[in-house]
């Protein structure tokens, strides 16, 4: 499919088609708009392959451009663990895997913890571009002619591009990273080689989902950029159609995130993005067929291990025609079912929590049910809905038992000691700035210190659902 041909589809698709960024001519700032600001711009300040800086509470934060040898491909096409050390260096090879962002509070880069990060920032684009746009994120210049909210998402899909694997398979390598991690020290002083490691079907059918959503929401400002996204979905969902079973991700020698996962979720979310940019009946039937599957429609308390709510989100507020009128009627009547009990959860919670659970990356989690609740009030609107999430935001900026902030910068006596490589070897006593901390393993016992990574590390998939959650408070 050419691009070129389809852009009245892609836009009817639901492409929001603004001017560049802008401040407010409103002489009042809307609520968390500040919030908000710090949040998204903490995507800038994760970048790699650039020097970024930032001036905020009176401190000047910094690195230069950092992992320019990015990357390596020894372990990118045989099982690491089989692989002879001796015969390595004549495997070793390289191309370009520069950029993108940091994953975490470490320096690695990981294709399916992109995946619910870009879905989720493309649905802030999609729900509340009107709004995100008329705040000023002050971005370098990276992509002429975008919106600055979608120009922070680019930098992050040229990198994820160069994660699809080069023979043209459409293959796409689970993560780029050191083999252990980096010490605590800046990212331009982390010299330690970093290797693309081998493909996983899950890894590649999150890749498809992103490539099909950039291919939507890129193509009123970049016809060309636009048509390589699609390109690049189409050979990994058709990749994925020949190859069904699923691919695990192969730990091996690597101590890096593993991100392991099994590929159901990322096949439906990839099919019902290629169905929403393209309009195949094909793939809407193979994707009603999967959500049939499923064993619950929604799940309200999710991360990067199941991702099907974005393609189910994205089924139901589809405007395009042809789906099945029972199914579709059944997924609406899930999705506001599942919103509904967050909100009698939230009404009785002291705190107005609607999350359930604790465990590592729990306020990620909670934040990132904004994205349940408002989409069930774009179906049927609902004023508890609006204020469920305005309870949300509250409770993670310090309406909580420590009566204390999560975000670093923002909020009531926010963290000081993140799980941050940045935060730990700048030298400047405050972190750096508007970063959600994953939270504690039960309802009183997060503790900020930086070695608890399992409390209080930052992570971009936990950001996303802060920056959806703050946007749909906007």
């Amino acid at each position: 499919m050419k691009l070129g041909k389809s852009i009245g589809i892609i836009i009817g698709a639901g492409a929001l088609i603004l001017g560049s960024g802008m401040l407010s001519s409103c002489s009042q700032k809307p609520e968390y708009a500040n919030e908000f600001r710090t949040a998204t711009r903490a995507f800038y300040l994760w970048r790699c392959g650039m020097p970024v800086e930032d001036n905020y509470n009176g401190n000047h934060y910094y690195h230069d451009a950092c992992h320019l040898d990015d990357g390596y491909s020894a372990y990118m096409d045989m099982d690491s663990v089989k692989l002879d050390p001796r015969l390595r260096e004549a495997y070793d090879m390289g191309h370009d895997g520069t950029g993108g962002w940091h994953d975490a509070g470490d320096y690695g880069k990981y294709t399916v913890n992109a995946g619910i990060t870009v879905g989720s920032l493309f649905y802030a684009w999609d729900h509340f571009g009107d709004k995100i746009n008329k705040i000023a994120l002050d971005l370098p210049e990276t992509a002429p002619g975008y919106p600055e909210f979608l120009k922070e998402i680019k930098w992050e899909t040229d990198f994820l591009l160069k994660m699809e694997y080069p023979d043209g398979t459409g293959r796409v390598a689970h993560k780029l990273t050191r083999v252990a991690f980096a010490p605590f020290i800046m990212p331009e002083e982390d010299d330690g080689k970093r290797y693309y490691t081998v493909w996983s079907s899950a890894a590649t059918a999150d890749y498809a989902a992103m490539m099909a959503m950039s291919a939507r929401y890129f193509a009123p400002y970049d016809k060309p950029y636009a048509q390589k996204c699609y390109d690049a979905a189409n050979r990994s969902y058709n990749f994925l159609l020949a190859h069904p079973e699923d691919k695990r991700h192969i730990q091996g020698d690597f101590e890096t995130g593993a991100y392991g996962t099994s590929d159901p979720d990322d096949r439906l979310w990839a099919a019902a993005e290629m169905w929403e940019t393209t309009g195949n009946d094909r793939i809407l039937k193979n994707l009603e067929e999967r959500i049939r599957n499923e064993r619950d429609i929604v799940d309200n308390d999710w991360d990067w291990g199941n991702v099907a709510n974005l393609g189910v989100y994205t089924y139901a507020l589809s405007q395009r025609e042809g789906r099945d009128p029972e199914l579709l009627a059944k997924v609406k009547e899930a999705i506001i079912a599942d919103a509904d009990s967050l909100v009698a959860r939230a009404a009785r919670d002291e705190y107005g929590r609607a999350m359930q659970r604790f465990y590592w990356g729990c306020n990620g989690t909670a934040a990132r049910q904004a994205i349940n609740i408002h989409v069930a009030d774009m179906i049927s609107p609902n004023p508890a809905y609006k204020e469920t999430i305005k309870g949300i935001a509250k409770y993670l900026l310090g309406n909580n038992v420590y009566g204390r902030s999560f975000v670093t910068g923002l909020g009531v006596n926010p963290p000081m000691h993140p799980h941050d490589r940045r935060s730990g070897a700048d030298g400047i006593d405050d972190p750096w700035p508007g970063y959600l901390v994953g939270g504690g393993h039960s309802a009183t016992d997060w503790v900020d210190d930086q070695e608890d990574y399992s409390r209080n590390e930052i992570a971009i998939n936990w950001q996303a659902g802060l920056v959806y959650l703050l946007a749909a408070t906007l």
